[in-house]
């Protein structure tokens, strides 16, 4: 998952980040709300976690800017408030769900990942295309149940094209999946997707990532 972390408290957002960067994630940190908006309008993410109490706004503030975008971004609140006023105030700005300070890693990991398969129209943890099977949870690809090793690039390509089945992905889309936020040469995605394509091949999988010309590429398999 590529998730940004808008938490003005440098070692709260210190900690998210190692800790879900540690489980094989993309987290990306902004401490300001207008940090965490140009973020998501200039680089895909999976899901965004916003505090509500930021220096220069307020996350609700932030919250209903990202839906005037109309980006779709599944939102979890962490907030110190427990009042039930700021619950539904955040639920009513846009926010999917809430998380009140402290809290476990393991429920925040859980409730992102439930988040972002329910966006994406994955009620289970896996998707399923032809004869490929991704644990979305522990990161693996099996191909006629036998597992094939994947880099972490690889494995996230792989997720995000079968994530917009039927949609052409551009590689500069793609290079902002892989190198949010940092410079990377175009012709990085090209070696990427040909290891990706003859591992599947090796596997016994024909193909599914056809590449349109000048515009990207597109994953055409029935998924579930």
């Amino acid at each position: 998952m590529r998730i940004l972390i808008v938490e003005d408290d440098p070692l709260l957002s210190h900690h998210l980040k190692t800790e879900l960067s540690a489980l094989g994630n993309q987290a990306h940190c902004a401490s300001t709300a207008e940090e965490g908006l140009y973020i998501v309008k200039q680089f895909p993410n999976d899901i965004a976690i916003v505090d509500l109490g930021l220096p220069d706004k307020d996350g609700i503030t932030l919250i209903k800017e990202i839906r005037c975008t109309k980006i779709r971004l599944p939102i979890i609140i962490l907030t110190a408030r427990a009042n039930w006023q700021d619950k539904v105030a955040g639920l009513d700005a846009g926010a999917d769900d809430y998380l009140v300070k402290p809290f476990q890693k393991e429920e925040l990991v859980a409730r992102l990942n439930a988040l972002v398969r329910r966006s994406a129209g994955f009620v289970q943890p896996q998707i399923k295309s032809d004869n490929m099977h991704i644990d979305l949870l522990a990161k693996k690809l099996t191909i006629f149940n036998k597992p094939v090793e994947l880099t972490a690039f690889e494995y996230d390509l792989l997720e995000y094209m079968l994530r917009h089945n039927r949609q052409v992905v551009s590689k500069r889309r793609l290079l902002d999946v892989l190198y949010q936020n940092q410079d990377a040469d175009p012709n990085t995605i090209e070696v990427i997707m040909s290891r990706l394509r003859k591992k599947l091949t090796q596997a016994g999988q024909d193909n599914p990532i056809t590449t349109v010309r000048s515009q990207g590429y597109i994953f055409e398999c029935h998924v579930s």
